[in-house]
């Protein structure tokens, strides 16, 4: 074996060592004696069934000497079970119970495997919850379920077959070892070593040849699931723009992948199974060949050569299981590899030791000198400092890329600061623990993204324990209720993937109903009008007029048009402060905001303009209509 091969071997052992020490917890839980109480009985049974197994060719053996007119039963059994018929009723017998204990076993164990899928499934659902929004917005969500799938998979793989059939598996070679090196003899021992050697190590070469086939295939599995996903999350893209037929181009490549790496793992399989069969067949007929050479010889009767092929043959089970087994295992390892890489991602905001819950007395924002890059090479913001009072409303206004939507991120600490501080009735948020932040905070962003349930889950997701009253008030103070009133199903409509099935007003009052339900002290309103028509942003704006009374508000604004009335306006531009005071002020110095506000009056003056011309021609119509019928 060649040094890198050594190594490679020797990695592997040992990434397969650690994975089980990794998922022993799990196989023997802590604080659950029920679990551990099953783990105990199913190895009792497990030695049970074995040492049952390997008696079972002994009862063969007898009733092959028995029928021959040989009595070696004698020499262990009482008289009355020496009879030819009772010694095959026994071994049907023995052959039964194996049967049943093996069941008795598995049936044991399968709580103890499902719980440990189970908790490791649980664990890394909330690890990625965890985890940060900059890897979230790096990963690809399609990617990410492909690699949880097969790793909860794998993982009940490796916990099955490391308990359920490598124990067993060993133990049964120790037994028919022992057997046959005390009646046989070392010749039997060493033609069987050696056998069982060869067929291992050609079993573990050819295994890991076809491990890299199943990255290959797991590789093309995951692409193309990402593909799919990502297709049918932008249906609507793909039919605005007709490139239904490339989507399924991009599929169908990565589905090839798939299917010469797929058609190579069962040729793969082929070969081993065959080269497998080779090898033990090999074995046992040189076996059998020295057990007849001594029935000849007198040396051994019929039952010692039929006893020795029974006892090959079953040992062939175990053996074929030494392949299955390891490469379960190793096929489990590759599975479940990317799902530990995720568990091992640490999460890039955290709390600190001991940190607190925040205390929201006011309600106060302060930011002071914050700096902030999403890359080192390049900063978002360059020492942004301002103020919110409690109970007041501060807009932060833009070009984009000006860092608007980053300082919201930051103050729901999404991300740390790069430098500075930002506190919160003198609280640097730092400090304190990330879940009392988010708990004093409500937003209502610009893109809504509903789940796939009724209206009443989206908006009880401000807060799970509200009543329907308190649900049904604040769909009444988003001015949603009445809508939802007129729906066959009322609150339990289904809203379809992402809200879909809602226009782009409706979703923006659930968000504002579930923000209002929630009832935060702090509110940002994240361009929470930016993307509706100005008919519905005048609709819209109303509710949130409401939601935003008596609560510090800071909202990131790209229609001025909704923050004449904020106590203070600060402009940014290139992630810097440049211009900051009231509506009136700022027009005032006639600086970068009074250019905006310019540009978009002249834009809504030209859509009013446009509303109107049509509005004239619809009537015009309608007027020639009702003067002359004809035309």
């Amino acid at each position: 074996m060649s040094t890198t091969t050594s190594k490679t071997v020797s990695a592997d052992g040992g990434q397969t060592l650690s994975t089980l020490r990794n998922l022993w917890p799990y196989m023997w839980p802590a604080g659950r004696p029920d679990l551990r109480a099953r783990v105990v009985w199913a190895t009792f049974f497990l030695v049970l069934a074995k040492l049952l197994t390997v008696g079972i060719p002994y009862f063969y053996k007898w009733a092959t000497d028995a029928l021959d007119g040989t009595n070696s039963a004698l020499t262990v059994l009482p008289l009355v079970l020496t009879g030819a018929i009772t010694l095959v009723i026994a071994y049907n017998v023995a052959r039964i119970l194996s049967v049943a204990l093996n069941q008795l076993r598995d049936a044991l164990f399968a709580s103890v495997g499902q719980h440990a899928v189970r908790r490791l499934a649980f664990r890394t659902f909330n690890h990625m919850h965890a985890l940060s929004l900059r890897f979230h917005l790096e990963r690809r969500t399609g990617g990410l379920s492909r690699i949880i799938e097969r790793g909860t998979k794998g993982i009940e793989t490796i916990v099955r077959f490391t308990i359920l059939n490598s124990i067993p598996t060993v133990l049964e070679f120790a037994l028919t070892a022992a057997i046959f090196g005390f009646a046989y003899g070392l010749s039997y021992l060493v033609v069987i070593a050696v056998t069982v050697g060869v067929y291992s190590w050609f079993t573990i070469k050819a295994s890991d040849w076809r491990i890299g086939i199943r990255r290959e295939m797991n590789d093309s599995d995951t692409e193309a699931n990402t593909k799919a996903i990502d297709s049918l999350l932008n249906f609507e893209t793909v039919k605005y723009f007709g490139n239904e037929a490339m989507e399924a181009e991009r599929f169908d490549r990565s589905m090839a992948r798939y299917e010469k790496a797929a058609t190579q793992t069962w040729t793969s399989l082929g070969w081993l199974n065959f080269g497998q069969g080779v090898i033990f067949s090999i074995g046992m007929g040189v076996t059998m060949v020295m057990s007849a050479r001594e029935v000849q010889a007198g040396t051994q009767t019929l039952g010692d050569f039929v006893f020795i092929n029974a006892m090959l043959m079953q040992l062939s089970i175990p053996l074929n299981f030494i392949g299955f087994i390891y490469r379960e295992i190793r096929q489990g390892l590759t599975d479940i590899e990317e799902m530990f890489g995720l568990l091992e991602v640490e999460e890039e905001v955290r709390d600190r030791p001991g940190a607190v819950s925040l205390r929201v007395t006011e309600g106060a924002i302060r930011f002071e000198d914050v700096r902030f890059s999403y890359d080192p090479a390049r900063e978002i913001l360059k020492g942004i400092s301002f103020e919110v009072p409690p109970g007041k409303s501060v807009a932060i206004v833009g070009p984009s890329g000006a860092g608007k939507s980053t300082i919201s991120r930051l103050l729901f600490r999404f991300y740390d600061v790069s430098a500075g501080r930002i506190l919160i009735d003198g609280q640097d948020i730092a400090t304190v623990t990330q879940a009392s932040v988010r708990a004093a905070i409500g937003i209502v962003p610009q893109d809504t993204v509903l789940f796939n349930d009724t209206i009443a889950y989206n908006v009880r997701y401000g807060r799970i324990d509200a009543s329907d009253e308190e649900m049904r008030r604040a769909a009444e103070l988003a001015q949603i209720a009445g809508f939802i009133d007129i729906l066959p199903d009322g609150f339990a409509t289904m809203v379809g993937e992402r809200g879909l099935k809602l226009s782009g007003g409706e979703k923006q009052r659930v968000a504002i109903a579930r923000t209002i339900l929630k009832a935060p002290p702090i509110l940002i309103l994240d361009e929470a009008t930016s993307a509706l028509d100005t008919h519905t942003e005048q609709e819209i704006q109303s509710a949130l007029d409401l939601v935003s009374k008596e609560r510090t508000t800071l909202t990131i604004a790209h229609r001025l048009s909704t923050i004449i009335d904020a106590d203070e306006i600060i402009v940014l531009r290139a992630g810097q402060i440049v211009e900051r005071g009231t509506h009136r002020e700022l027009l005032e110095e006639s600086g970068l905001y009074a250019e905006m506000w310019r540009m978009q009056r002249e834009a809504t003056e030209a859509e009013e303009t446009l509303r109107r011309a049509r509005a004239a021609d619809e009537l015009g119509v309608i007027e020639r209509r009702r003067t002359d019928p004809v035309a």
